[in-house]
C-alpha cells in the first residue's frame, strides 16, 4: 500500500511476554499452571497511556499497580529523568463503565516520587477530568533542579506546576517542598487543544464572540512559555464539546463512533509549514467534507469526497497522518488522499485514490492518532508506528495508473520523499523512457527534469521553494475523479507571529512572502532566452560583446561541464561531450549567470560562494538528467557510437531512441534549457538514419534537427555519392550558413560541390570590383578553350586574384583560383548540355 507503517512498539510483542515471564517466575510452583490463563483474561486492561518526547512509552496493566480496583488511569506522564510520575485517576461507575463520572465522585491527580517510591502528593481532587503532561527540555543534559508539569482540565483551563527536586543519598530524588508547588495559568476558555511532544508546543482554540482563534504557546527548556501566534479559523466549534489531541490515550471517547465527532489537528515541519486539518461531524453517508488551512501559503482548500453507495455507512473517523512534506487523509474502505503541503496550489500535485483502488482497502481500519513527526499510534491495538510512504508501491503504481493527475502526483511524491535519490531517479527514468508519450496533460520529461533538479538542491537552504520552479505546470483544469475542492484565501493580515527564531523565523518568512511578494519570484529562463538570441544575432552580423563578458560566460560553461564530469565517473555509451558546441555552451554559461544573479538578489544571508556552487549543481543536474535519460535508452537498446558512421537502414531501436531525443528536444526548447554538447549532432545523425528524405528536410526546415558542423562533416565523409546520397548532400549544403557551407563543400569531391565553391569564390572577388578600361588583347594560354566570354572573365578573375592574394589567403580561398573556376564552369556546362 502507499502508506507503510513500520512498527516501533507493540504491547503484545514487547510487553506481554515479559509480563508472562515475570508472573511465572513469581508464582508458587503449584500455581503456575493457572497464572497465564488469568493473565490472558485480563489482557484488556493492558493499554498505552502516553508517549513522551524522549521515546518513553507509558502503559498500564492492573497487576502493576496497587491502587483500588475501581480506579481507572485517565492520564499519565513521567519526567525526562524518570524520577517523578504524574497520574490522573477516576472511579468506575456502578455499571463498571469508565467513560462517565458518578455524581460526587472524584478525579485524583497525583504526583509520585519514583526513586524511591516514597511520597505521593495530591495535586487535584475535583469532579472533572484532568490530564497531565511533563515538559521536556530540548537538550538532554544534567539532572534538572526544577521540573514543569502541565495540568489540563475539562473545565477548559491549563495550569503549569513548578516542581523543585533535590537529590539525597546518591540516587534518591525527592520533592524539595511538597507542601508548596508554585503554579501559573497558561490558557483558559478553550474548547480544543493539541500537544506537540517533539517541539514542546501547545496549540489551542479559544472561542471569541464571532470566531474561533487558533493560538500557539512555545515552552522553552527553563519552563518559560510565550504566545507565538494567533490566527482566526473559519470553523465552527461551539457545539462540538471539549476535545484534546495527543494528551495521552483518548479513552474517554467512544472509538466505535468516531464519525460522530469532528477531527482537528495541526501539523508543522522544519521548512516553516503550518497546516490545520479539519473535518466536521458527518452529516451525510454519500460524501465527506474536510478542510486544510495552509497558513504558510495563505489559502485553505475544502475537499468534498464521494463515498460511493448510500448503504456504505461510515463508522470510522477520518484519519490525518503527518508525513513531513505530505499529509495523508484517509477513510478506511473509502478513499486515500495524499496532500502535498509543501506545494499545495495545484490539486494534480496531490494523490487521490477512491475505494475502487486496492490501496484503500489495505490501509489500517482502526483509528490512528498522528503524534509528532511521522509517529502514529493505534490506541486500540497498542501499537506505535512510524509512517512512511511506500516507495516500491508508488513506483509500481506508476506503471499501472492511466490518469495523468495520478502520474503527476506520484512522480513528485517519489522525488520529494526519496531516501535513495539515485536509485529512485533510475527507476523513474526507466519508466519515462518507456512511457514518454503516455501523458497528454503535461510534458513528462519537462516535469521530471524540473522536479528532480529542484529537489536536488532544495535541502541546501530555506526559501528555495519560492525561488526555483517546482513544476513545469502552473495551472490544472482537468477534473480529478471522485473529489471536488474550493480554494479560499486566509486573511493573514490578522495573523501575528510573535517570535522570529528557528521554525518561527521560517514560518514568518513564508507569511511575509504570501503577503507582499507580488508577482512571484520563481526563476525562469526568459532573460536567458532574450540574451542568447541577442548574442547569436550579434555573432551573425560580426558584432561582439566585451572580451571580459564573453570570457565569463565561457568559464561558467566550463565549470558546469567539469562539475558534471566530477559527479559521473562511469564512462558514457552515448557520444556526447565530444565537441565544443558553442551555442549550447553559451546557453549554459548564460543560465549560470542569470540564475546566480537571481539567487543573490533574493537569498539574504547566504554566502556568495555557496550560492555559486548551488547554481553549478542545479544546471549540472539538469544536464545530467538529460544524459541519464538518453544513456538508459541507449543501453537498453544496445546501441553503439560506431552505428552512426555507416549508411545502412535504421533499426527499430534507433527509431525509438530518435523519438526519445525528439521529445527531449521539445521539452528543453519550451523551457529554454541547455542540452549536453553533442546532442544536436547525435540527434541529426539518427534522423538521417531514421527518416525518409522529404521528412528529414521538413525536420531541418522547422528547426527540429540542426545541421551542426560536426554532423555535416561526418555525413560528407561517411556517405558515398550514390544518387540518393547526392540528393541528401546537396539538400544539406544549400541549407547551411555561408561560412560553414564553404568549409563543407571542400570535403565533398563532386562537380556540384566544385560549382558551389566557384560561385562563392567569384562572388567574393566581384563584391567590390570596379570595372577598369581594358586595352590589351586577351593572351590565350596553351590549352585554353576557344570561348571568348569565358576567357575574358577568367582573365579578369586572375587579375583580381593577383591584386588581392594576401586577402584571399586570409579568408581561406588559397586552394581556389581562376583556373579552378574555369574548370568548374566547363564541367557544369558539359553536364547541362548532356555532353
Amino acid at each position: 500500500m502507499a502508506l507503510r507503517l513500520v512498527s516501533d512498539f507493540d504491547l503484545r510483542k514487547d510487553v506481554l511476554p515479559r509480563l508472562r515471564s515475570q508472573r511465572a517466575a513469581s508464582a508458587p510452583a503449584g500455581a503456575r499452571g493457572g497464572g497465564p490463563g488469568v493473565l490472558e483474561n485480563n489482557y484488556e486492561s493492558l493499554r498505552i497511556l502516553n508517549v513522551e518526547r524522549n521515546g518513553n512509552i507509558i502503559y498500564t496493566y492492573k497487576h502493576l499497580y496497587t491502587f483500588e480496583k475501581d480506579l481507572h488511569v485517565v492520564s499519565c506522564s513521567v519526567n525526562s529523568e524518570r524520577t517523578l510520575l504524574a497520574a490522573s485517576l477516576v472511579h468506575f461507575t456502578k455499571e463498571g463503565r469508565k467513560n462517565e463520572l458518578q455524581p460526587g465522585s472524584k478525579c485524583l491527580t497525583l504526583l509520585v516520587e519514583i526513586h524511591p517510591v516514597n511520597n505521593v502528593k495530591v495535586l487535584k481532587a475535583v469532579d472533572s477530568y484532568i490530564w497531565v503532561q511533563f515538559l521536556y527540555p530540548h537538550v538532554e543534559s544534567r539532572p534538572l533542579a526544577e521540573n514543569h508539569l502541565l495540568l489540563i482540565s475539562e473545565e477548559k483551563y491549563i495550569e503549569k506546576f513548578h516542581i523543585q527536586v533535590i537529590q539525597e543519598d546518591g540516587n534518591r530524588v525527592v520533592l524539595k517542598d511538597s507542601g508548596h508547588l508554585p503554579r501559573e495559568r497558561v490558557a483558559e476558555d478553550f474548547v480544543w487543544a493539541q500537544w506537540d511532544m517533539s517541539e514542546q508546543r501547545l496549540y489551542y482554540i479559544d472561542l471569541k464572540i464571532s470566531r474561533s482563534v487558533l493560538k500557539c504557546i512555545q515552552f522553552s527548556a527553563d519552563g518559560k512559555f510565550n504566545l507565538m501566534f494567533e490566527a482566526p479559523l473559519d470553523i465552527t466549534l461551539s457545539d462540538s464539546g471539549f476535545k484534546l489531541v495527543n494528551f495521552g490515550c483518548d479513552d474517554l471517547q467512544d472509538q466505535k463512533n468516531l464519525s460522530k465527532h469532528l477531527t482537528l489537528c495541526v501539523f508543522t515541519n522544519h521548512t516553516g509549514t503550518l497546516c490545520v486539518c479539519y473535518s466536521p461531524k458527518f452529516d451525510s453517508w454519500e460524501k465527506i467534507t474536510y478542510s486544510v488551512f495552509y497558513f504558510h501559503k495563505g489559502h485553505s482548500k475544502t475537499f468534498t469526497a464521494a463515498l460511493g453507495s448510500v448503504d456504505s455507512h461510515v463508522t470510522k473517523g477520518l484519519t490525518f497522518v503527518n508525513l513531513e512534506y505530505y499529509v495523508a487523509v484517509y477513510l478506511p474502505g473509502h478513499f486515500f488522499h495524499l496532500l502535498n503541503i509543501q506545494h499545495p496550489d495545484l490539486i494534480c500535485h496531490s494523490l487521490f485514490l477512491t475505494g475502487n483502488n486496492e490501496v484503500v482497502d489495505m490501509l489500517p481500519h482502526s483509528p490512528l492518532q498522528s503524534l509528532s513527526g511521522s509517529l502514529v499510534l493505534d490506541w486500540c491495538s497498542g501499537k506505535l508506528y512510524r509512517a512512511v510512504l511506500n516507495q516500491s508501491y508508488l513506483l509500481q503504481f506508476l506503471w499501472s495508473t492511466q490518469l495523468d493527475c495520478e502520474k503527476m502526483a506520484v512522480l513528485h511524491c517519489v522525488l520529494s520523499c526519496g531516501r535513495d535519490p539515485q536509485f529512485l531517479e533510475a527507476k523513474l527514468i526507466q519508466w519515462i523512457s518507456e512511457n514518454v508519450s503516455a501523458c497528454h496533460s503535461f510534458d513528462l520529461i519537462q516535469e521530471f527534469i524540473i522536479a528532480s533538479s529542484y529537489w536536488s538542491i532544495y535541502p541546501e537552504t530555506s526559501n528555495m521553494d519560492k525561488l526555483l520552479p517546482y513544476s513545469s505546470v502552473f495551472a490544472w483544469d482537468t477534473e480529478i475523479p471522485g473529489i471536488t475542492l474550493v480554494t479560499e484565501e486566509i486573511p493573514l493580515l490578522f495573523m501575528k507571529v510573535h517570535s522570529f527564531k528557528g521554525y518561527w523565523e521560517k514560518l514568518n518568512s513564508n507569511l511575509e512572502y504570501v503577503k507582499y511578494s507580488k508577482p512571484r519570484l520563481l526563476y525562469d529562463n526568459s532573460m536567458v532566452r532574450k540574451e542568447w538570441h541577442s548574442l547569436i544575432s550579434e555573432e551573425k552580423t560580426g558584432r561582439r560583446r566585451s572580451m571580459a563578458y564573453m570570457r565569463n560566460i565561457r568559464e561558467n560553461a566550463m565549470k558546469v561541464i567539469s562539475n558534471l564530469e566530477a559527479r559521473n565517473l562511469e564512462p558514457r555509451l552515448t557520444p556526447l561531450f565530444q565537441e565544443e558546441d558553442n551555442h549550447q555552451r553559451l546557453l549554459m554559461g548564460l543560465m549560470v549567470s542569470e540564475l546566480k544573479d537571481h539567487l543573490l538578489r533574493h537569498l539574504q544571508g547566504v554566502e556568495k560562494k555557496k550560492i555559486e556552487q548551488m547554481v553549478l549543481d542545479y544546471v549540472s543536474k539538469l544536464l545530467d538528467l538529460i544524459c541519464q535519460i538518453l544513456e538508459t535508452s541507449w543501453r537498453k537498446h544496445h546501441l553503439h557510437p560506431w552505428l552512426l558512421h555507416c549508411g545502412r537502414r535504421a533499426s527499430a531501436a534507433e527509431f525509438t531512441v530518435f523519438h526519445l531525443m525528439t521529445r527531449i528536444l521539445e521539452a528543453t526548447r519550451t523551457l529554454f534549457l541547455p542540452l549536453p554538447p553533442g546532442f544536436h549532432t547525435l540527434h541529426t545523425m539518427l534522423g538521417v538514419h531514421c527518416l525518409p528524405l522529404h521528412n528529414l528536410l521538413h525536420y531541418f526546415d522547422n528547426g527540429v534537427l540542426l545541421l551542426t558542423e560536426t554532423a555535416v562533416t561526418r555525413l560528407m565523409k561517411d556517405l558515398d555519392n550514390s544518387e540518393k546520397n547526392e540528393k541528401l548532400k546537396f539538400s544539406i549544403i544549400v541549407r547551411l550558413p555561408p561560412l560553414i557551407g564553404q568549409k563543407i563543400c571542400r570535403l565533398w569531391d563532386h562537380p556540384m560541390s566544385s560549382n558551389i565553391i566557384s560561385r562563392n569564390h567569384v562572388r567574393a572577388l566581384l563584391l567590390n570590383y570596379k570595372k577598369q578600361p581594358w586595352s590589351s588583347m586577351i593572351d590565350k594560354s596553351p590549352g585554353s578553350v576557344e570561348f571568348l566570354p569565358l576567357n575574358y572573365f577568367i582573365e579578369i578573375l586572375a587579375d583580381i586574384e593577383s591584386s588581392n592574394r594576401a586577402l584571399l589567403a586570409f579568408e581561406g580561398h588559397d586552394n581556389v583560383d581562376a583556373k579552378f573556376v574555369e574548370e568548374a564552369a566547363l564541367k557544369h556546362t558539359t553536364m547541362l548540355l548532356g555532353l
